[in-house]
């Protein structure tokens, strides 16, 4: 080994140290190269090959005292001749040796180890030294405990399998199920019982089977079965939430019409419930609400609804009491509980918050996606029923409340306009000018309908609609031209503007521009009955007749017991000249319309066509019977008894034809001052 003061000296001869008189050249010797940090020679450097041969990468050598002896040797520091120890020290060199007892690797002895445990054995980590561990022990599958557990497993499926029948819409197969869950839970009651005390029993098992026997029970109309279980559960005192059950027995009395033991039953449930339950008391409370109304208890109905308003309102609660009052007659009670109604909180957001307001692809996508995921959806419908309640409500208590239905109808709309329902304040207004059609008041349905004039588009196309619709009625088609111009500029995707402009244009008899309008209004309402009708007339007069055939059979499809769409389909087969068709369908139509003279007439006259007299005599006769004052039909059934020779019969309707002859020649010649 070569010391290491001379590998130093041979360092140092090649370090240039710079002058120190050198002050102005404060760089002198900073570019110059020195040998010392040249790495590539330093394989062939001797010296420096022999240093790195005794000190890399070696530890200090492990040294341990020879028992019996005061002196330290090195053990395998790996140079000079190898050193036999003896067959004493033949332990492990993974800890020290102390008076021949190895312990383990630890520096501090670990739990469970003794000196008496470990002498004489050595340190095995993997357990080779005591062979393979022994194997785990099997499960008995004969045992008691194992067939127990197996059968309940069993029932838990079967009650699973009948929960999914259901759900699945397979009532019959959900029956089968819970009745053989409750034949397996039976038998696993009797075995257990002979292994096991008392104590031991599954109760919720038991609970969750019975249960559900009983709802499959009442779900299969099986009302009887189904009170029974339930009164087993209600009746066992181990069964601690049982009493809530009662208000399933009563929804069955309420669907039994037995109103008074449903008032019982809910009763004794709502004393079942705390009020932590606030939710479920309000529904109980509505349950009994709707049960006192079914029997004619209007006052306590009203005590079961005021609960519910004061605690929790809520929309069906407000309009039941609504009902309550307009039974009993109060009118000021009718107005607090409409204003109670409107004031209900929706939780819904009225404003459009899902507006755009870039041309931003992406986003435009995304909040398009947002505006018919499911709740969206569900805020729509929660929106619509609000508004139906309202609109109902008021529609019913608008004549009763005031001295006047108008009176009635104008204090229900300054009500809603003071809440949140805004919106609906145009919309009840509408509703008014309609129910003035219903009662044939033209004049202050137009005067109503004529203040929307100026309201935003969509009111003014729909009371611009209504005003051309009022205009055609009364045979004024400039009006009804106008209002039916102004209608489709306000809201040109309003299908029955579309509609009724198509009407104005069918009446000056442009039938070609009157199809575009219906087909526009079908394209922004597939489902528009008014447009897909007009539209196979206007065909019809055009003598597209295929084209009319296709649109009146798809109407039919939607209104298949609609008189005029069945005449007009037995109108185009007879234009088609297939009479066979043609009463196919006025038999339809006579099925919907039995007592119509001129449909009965139109039967009998395409069987006289084809040679069924007795047919033809049959409806002729019928119609006769229902309007017998049709010269047509008066004529072909005298001329029908004259071919069977009963003249008797043939003179007696001449006779009356005559009669009817006269009438209507006065009539025309006599004037009426």
């Amino acid at each position: 080994m070569v010391p290491f003061n001379t590998v130093y000296r041979k360092m140092m001869q090649n370090v240039h140290l710079a002058p120190e008189n050198d002050e102005d050249d404060l760089y002198s010797g900073y570019n110059d190269y020195n040998p010392m940090f040249d790495t590539e020679d330093l394989e062939n450097d001797v010296a420096f090959q022999q240093a790195a041969r005794t000190s890399h990468g070696r530890r200090p050598p492990v040294t341990a005292k020879i028992p019996g002896s005061a002196s330290s040797r090195p053990l395998a520091t790996g140079f000079g001749p190898k050193t036999t120890l003896p067959s004493s020290m033949g332990r492990p060199m993974t800890g020290s040796i102390q008076d021949g007892v190895s312990r383990p690797m630890t520096a501090v002895q670990a739990a469970g180890y003794t000196k008496a445990a470990m002498r004489g054995s050595s340190f095995d980590p993997l357990g080779q030294a005591r062979g393979p561990a022994p194997p785990l022990e099997k499960k008995n599958s004969d045992s008691p405990e194992e067939k127990l557990r197996q059968l309940e497993k069993k029932v838990n499926e079967l009650v699973e399998e009948s929960c999914v029948a259901n759900s699945c819409g397979d009532l019959k197969l959900a029956l089968e199920k819970a009745k053989e869950a409750g034949r397996q839970e039976r038998e696993l009651l009797r075995q257990r019982e002979q292994i096991t005390p008392p104590e031991n029993i599954n109760l919720d098992l038991t609970y969750s089977v019975l249960l559900n026997l009983a709802s499959q029970y009442a779900a299969n109309e099986m009302y009887a079965e189904a009170l029974t279980t339930y009164q087993v559960i209600v009746k066992n005192k181990m069964f601690t939430s049982g009493g809530i059950l009662k208000v399933n027995m009563g929804n069955i009395y309420l669907k039994q019409r037995n109103y008074s033991k449903a008032i019982k039953f809910y009763r004794m449930a709502l004393d079942q419930i705390t009020s932590a339950h606030k939710e479920m008391r309000m529904k109980i409370m509505e349950n009994i609400g709707v049960a006192f109304i079914k029997t004619g208890q209007y006052v306590d109905a009203i005590s079961s609804f005021e609960d519910i308003m004061s605690i929790s309102p809520n929309l069906k609660a407000g309009f039941n009491l609504i009902l309550c009052y307009f039974a009993v007659g109060n009118g000021e009670q009718m107005k607090k509980a409409f204003k109670k109604l409107i004031a209900v909180p929706l939780e819904v957001d009225f404003d459009d918050k899902y507006i755009s307001l870039n041309d931003d692809l992406h986003t435009n996508l995304l909040l398009e996606a947002i505006k018919n995921d499911s709740i969206s959806q569900m805020e729509r419908e929660r929106k619509s029923m609000a508004e139906e309640y309202i609109m109902t409500a008021a529609k019913l208590i608008a004549p009763v409340i005031e001295t006047s239905f108008a009176v009635g109808y104008d204090w229900c709309v300054d009500a809603v306009k003071a809440s949140h329902y805004v919106e609906l304040a145009n919309d009840l207004e509408i509703n008014k000018a309609t129910t003035y059609l219903r009662q044939q008041n033209f004049n202050q349905a137009l005067e109503t309908l004529k203040m929307f004039e100026k309201k935003d588009s969509r009111v003014k196309s729909a009371a611009a609609t209504n005003l051309s619709f009022l205009y055609y009625l009364g045979n004024e088609l400039a009006q009804a031209t106008n209002y039916a111009d102004l209608a489709v500029n306000s809201d040109r995707y309003n299908p029955a503007a579309l509609t009724n402009k198509g009407n104005t244009v069918f009446a000056n008899g442009d039938y070609e521009k009157a199809a575009e309008f219906y087909k526009e209004a079908l394209r922004n309402d597939s489902l528009c009955t008014e447009a897909l009708y007009n539209l196979g007339l206007a065909y019809k007069k055009l003598n597209r007749i295929d084209e009319a055939l296709d649109f009146l059979l798809k109407l039919h499809a939607i209104l298949p017991n609609s008189a005029q769409v069945l005449y007009q389909i037995a109108s185009i087969y007879e234009i088609m000249e297939d009479p066979n068709q043609a009463i196919e369908w006025l038999l339809q139509l006579i099925s919907v319309v039995p007592t119509d003279p001129r449909v009965l007439s139109k039967l009998g006259k395409l069987y006289d066509n084809e040679g069924d007299k007795s047919q033809a005599f049959h409806y002729y006769y019928e119609s006769y019977r229902y309007f017998p004052s049709n010269i047509e039909v008066i004529e072909w059934l005298g001329a029908y008894y004259i071919d069977t020779q009963f003249c008797e019969k043939a003179i007696e309707y001449f006779e009356r034809a005559a009669l009817i002859l006269v009438f209507l020649f006065l009539l025309c010649n006599f004037n009426v001052k």
